[in-house]
């Protein structure tokens, strides 16, 4: 079990919150969400004690063990990757390597013996007999072949990396998991397999996430960081939405009746207060008048960006066909024969398990890379743009966002350009910034907001 009891952070004059008290109770899994900077990350570091509460404090059980999913994919990089998973465990590992020292000394002694055998005993303790198999199986059910358990951890890819951090925060049945943006960078067969095991975990978890499919599949609680608070609603990400919202409609339904009738009081004793029959009547509704008072109803810290990929006609039914489209790379067959007709009003996910296959297949259909067999046809009345999964190539000329985005738009008067980053939310403040110093986060919503300056009849998103 933890506490956060009293707990406020502020940053100079700035309060991300203030005043929170929450139980996170075994069993549960607590979804934190809130707006970007509203402090989810944040509140996650002072959980985990690697931040101090301006205010407060955080308390767990003795002897309980939390585990926090690490962000730096390069602190690890002269370990071996099953080494790296059963850091997890830092006081078992420990004792792991302390034991290892004792037996390779030359001059083993009586004395390292008898710490030796304490040692093991501690090991035993801990089920380090099994930590490599345990380790091993994490690693192979998030997709990482066994010919790499035993590799630095400088030899292994970013993407692999990721589910690698994430194994070692999920080993050795931690009592208390803190997760920060664990499906970033997860293909979807390692969320689906991230979501059964938590799902099934037994102990304490709390997730910060943008995924509302993956919040509503393993959260039994959400944690919503807005107006300056913290505030728990049982049930998942959908039931949080719905009670939020109805709160706040009923918020403003009460005041709107307490004003109806402020409104009624107000006009009585105007209207009564100098009639000496009236007098007693005007006296007691100004003394009810008095007492009411409307629900503060304070400003989310949310912002909601206008997305609308509005055709500028309406399209054909025949919108894309792909036919037998081949692709050889580096004497490695990516795409062979690949076909499929895409219709008006059809939304359609391309799914693999390798991840060249998709992006080749997208350059094909975009017109970046040639097919070595096959074709595609694209409606007569088909305009059409691109979502890369890479896209450092759009962002190399040091231009502002408003620059940038000019290139893109249908009309490139400046006004209309920074009305439509206003309407996005996302860069209207940063608006003057160059567009190649942002980070890639911001960069993919970019492109987002490119596509939608585009007005786009289809957008392929790879």
């Amino acid at each position: 079990m933890l506490n956060a009891i009293g707990v406020t952070i502020r940053f100079g004059k700035r309060t991300l919150f203030e005043d929170v008290n929450i139980k996170f109770n075994k069993g549960c899994c607590y979804g934190i969400i809130g707006a970007n900077g509203a402090g989810k990350s944040t509140f996650l570091k002072v959980l985990s004690g690697e931040i101090e509460p301006s205010k407060g404090e955080v308390t767990k059980e003795k002897g309980e063990r939390l585990s926090v999913l690490k962000q730096d994919h390069f602190a690890y990089e002269e370990y071996t990757v099953i080494d790296t998973v059963i850091m997890g465990n830092q006081e078992l590992y420990k004792i792991m390597k302390e034991k290892d020292e004792i037996y390779a000394k030359p001059d083993f002694s009586e004395e390292d013996g008898m710490k030796a055998a304490k040692l093991e005993e501690k090991f035993a303790e801990l089920d380090g007999w099994n930590a490599e198999a345990d380790a091993a199986q994490l690693l192979n059910d998030l997709g990482i072949e066994a010919d790499k358990h035993y590799k630095q951890m400088k030899e292994i890819e970013a993407k692999e990396k990721v589910k690698i951090l994430l194994a070692q925060a999920l080993f050795g049945n931690p009592d208390i998991l803190l997760l920060d943006e664990p499906t970033n960078d997860l293909d979807l067969k390692s969320i689906s397999w991230l979501e059964e095991f938590l799902i099934n975990f037994e102990n304490t978890v709390i997730v910060v996430s943008h995924d509302r499919y993956f919040l509503n599949k393993v959260c039994t609680h959400i944690a919503d960081v807005d107006f300056g608070q913290i505030k728990v609603y049982p049930g998942n990400y959908d039931f949080w939405y719905e009670s939020s919202q109805l709160l706040l409609k009923q918020m403003k339904e009460q005041n709107k009746k307490k004003e109806e009738k402020i409104k009624e009081l107000q006009a009585f004793i105007a209207r009564f207060s100098a009639n000496a029959s009236k007098s007693k009547q005007a006296t007691s509704r100004k003394k009810s008048l008095e007492k009411i008072e409307l629900d503060e109803i304070k400003p989310s810290n949310r912002r909601y960006p206008y997305i609308d990929f509005k055709p500028d006609r309406e399209p054909g039914k025949e919108i894309l066909k792909v036919k037998n489209i081949s692709k050889t790379i580096n004497g490695e067959k990516i795409l062979e024969n690949v076909s499929f007709t895409v219709k008006q009003n059809d939304k359609i996910a391309i799914l693999a398990d390798n991840e060249i296959a998709k992006t080749t297949l997208f350059q094909i259909i975009e017109g970046e890379l040639e097919p070595d067999e096959g074709e595609i046809e694209w409606g007569t009345t088909i305009t059409h743009t691109y979502f890369p999964k890479d896209n450092n190539y759009l962002f190399e000329e040091d231009m502002t966002i408003t620059d940038w985005l000019r290139q893109y738009s249908k009309d490139p008067d400046e006004t209309y350009v920074r009305s439509f980053l206003r309407k996005n939310v996302i860069f209207w403040r940063r608006s003057t910034k160059i567009c190649k110093s942002i980070i890639r986060r911001r960069k993919s919503k970019m492109c987002i907001v490119k596509n939608d300056a585009i007005r786009c009849e289809l957008t392929n998103n790879g």
